[in-house]
């Protein structure tokens, strides 16, 4: 039987076929006919008070479960607010698809109210930029959307939708709303590395005497992380991680080696030993390479990754793999399997150094880790996260020091995504959003988010969201009246007293959470800090737990050793 539907329903219908999870959105009067829709049929559409929090919602959302990130905004201010989110999950390869609405096509470029030129403003922060121009093509080009947003590397699809799109009609069969299972999530489509290429690092893999594996946030879009730990545990090979790879390897196993790069425990000294380096899902950009200069000039090199411009941007390797992680990973596996005993053997005593350097490394900067300083330490901040958190939670981090500081020191304790940084762009703000998308992502889990409070000041407004929504998180607010990282640089390069638009006014932010209808904890003492996150895990609702942390600009930095920064002309040192 045929229906008569508006753009906007097919629209929503075509959600619907895919199996849409939360959408996060604030309207306006060209996407009205969507909303109605999603009401009538039940979408979980969900008003938030931010486009950029909606944004980052659904990118945290995707990241967690793998299911496409879906968000909406209206023409203008609307669609423009979008762009930092977008390539965020551009550059971190998440699965997205936003849906904009324009002005109708009969008056546009007329001054139509919020008129601008968003397409031309959207298409570079997204994979691919769909406009729709017939009400009748809408499941063609949904269907499309989809495909392009969980193919390959995912990433944000924005699907464009003129007023008269959105509000004119057409008649449709009901099976022209079908969606293919395959792209309600990512990774959709999986290629294989060429056979001969898998055989040639097989060779190089079953002769090096100090391998070590790099894993990057492609293993998480695999889902690779439980192939590549038995990968690494069945062949004796070290892992180290960027700060999005984390969890590639659980980071209590013997084999990991931490993260590496710019911080860094003891991964950068594996590395420089190395003989072979296995880079999988890695872009080994800027951070990752301490600005080029990790792996050193001269190493052995294979890289594993489904982008092929990818290969050789950075670093030259000797062999590129290019296919899907889990699949290569597998590949791999098998093709040494008839020798991995003698591999494994040979590989121990690199391998045992790594737990033996590790607890060397621990027993070292114990005094920061364990520190009772007032204002709290951020080594004891994250020492006291990560004995609190279950092995199945979550640690969000937004930008600036708060994900290095966590990719630094938080511990996953099993392999699989649990800390969910913002690393595509790196924008402040990410922590309240994100907080909301993963509890949306993995309801009954844990999940603490670690927030700047300039970061924190930027989303305040979504605590309304979170509590009409009714989810459960933690935010962890790292108060130390500064927008710290930019402080600490300024110190760092100009020396003390050299700062300048860096400082915040104090702020008590437990009683901000009260005065939102949240709970607020405010910590001062480290003493305090084990029952104030025992006590955020155990309420419902959202909690921030407002950590007054050192407001010395020579200890904002992340690191906890003794290593000094030399700084020369030029460099970028954080």
């Amino acid at each position: 039987m045929l229906n008569e539907m508006s753009g906007g329903e097919a629209i929503a219908r075509m959600i619907k076929a895919f199996d849409g999870g939360p959408i996060f959105g604030m309207g306006g009067f060209q996407l009205l006919p969507f909303y109605d829709a999603a009401r009538r049929l039940g979408l979980s559409h969900y008003l938030i008070n931010d486009e950029r929090a909606g944004v980052f919602a659904a990118d945290a959302y995707a990241k967690v479960s793998g299911r496409v990130g879906l968000v909406d905004a209206t023409v203008g201010p609307g669609a423009t607010n979008l762009v930092t989110g977008l390539v965020e999950a551009l550059n971190a390869g998440t699965p997205m698809v936003a849906l904009v609405g324009n002005t109708h096509r009969d008056h546009s470029w007329k001054n139509m109210t919020q008129e601008c030129r968003q397409v031309d403003i959207l298409r570079p922060a997204c994979k691919e930029l769909i406009r729709i121009e017939s009400v009748e093509r809408i499941p063609e080009l949904m269907r499309r959307a989809f495909a392009v947003a969980t193919s390959g590397r995912p990433g944000p699809v924005v699907v464009d939708i003129p007023e008269d799109v959105s509000h004119g009609t057409a008649v449709f069969d009901p099976a022209a709303f079908s969606a293919p299972k395959a792209n309600r999530t990512a990774a959709a489509l999986r290629c294989r590395p060429d056979g001969a290429a898998i055989a040639k690092a097989t060779q190089m893999i079953a002769e090096a005497r100090r391998p070590v594996i790099l894993a990057g946030g492609g293993v998480h879009l695999s889902g690779a992380a439980e192939a590549l730990t038995a990968f690494s545990r069945s062949l004796n090979i070290p892992v180290a991680h960027t700060l999005t790879g984390k969890g590639a390897i659980p980071c209590s196993d013997p084999l990991s080696a931490g993260l590496f790069g710019r911080y860094d425990r003891i991964a950068n000294t594996i590395i420089e030993e190395s003989d072979l380096i296995l880079a999988v899902g890695c872009k080994l950009g800027e951070i990752a390479t301490k600005r080029y200069t990790v792996p050193g000039t001269g190493k052995r090199i294979i890289h594993l990754d489904n982008v092929s411009e990818e290969f050789g941007r950075t670093v030259q390797p000797e062999l590129v793999l290019w296919g899907d992680a889990l699949l290569g990973i597998l590949d791999l596996g098998n093709a040494l399997a008839i020798d991995a005993e003698r591999i494994s053997g040979r590989n121990a005593d690199w391998a045992t150094g790594i737990p033996r350097r590790m607890t060397a490394w621990r027993e070292d900067v114990a005094p920061r880790l364990h520190s009772a300083e007032i204002p709290v330490s951020m080594a004891r901040l994250m020492t006291e996260i990560n004995a609190v958190l279950p092995a199945d939670g979550f640690l969000v981090a937004d930008g600036g020091f708060a994900a290095h500081w966590g990719g630094l020191l938080f511990d996953t304790k099993q392999a699989g995504r649990a800390f969910v940084p913002d690393r595509g762009s790196a924008s402040i703000g990410y922590g309240l959003p994100g907080a909301m998308g993963v509890a949306m992502a993995a309801p009954g889990r844990a999940v603490f988010s670690l927030t700047g409070d300039g970061g924190f000041n930027m989303m305040l407004g979504e605590l309304e969201t979170a509590r009409r929504l009714d989810l459960t998180f933690t935010i962890i607010v790292v108060n130390n009246a500064a927008s710290g990282y930019v402080k600490a640089l300024q110190h760092l390069v100009y020396g003390p007293g050299s700062y300048h638009a860096s400082d915040l006014l104090e702020t008590d932010y437990a009683v901000v959470a009260r005065a939102l209808g949240c709970t607020g904890i405010r910590v001062e003492d480290p003493a305090d800090l084990s029952q104030a996150l025992r006590t955020a895990l155990a309420t419902k609702g959202p909690t921030i737990v407002d950590v007054v942390v050192t407001r010395d600009p020579a200890r904002m930095l992340p690191g906890v050793d003794n290593r000094a920064v030399v700084i020369k002309k030029g460099d970028r040192v954080a």
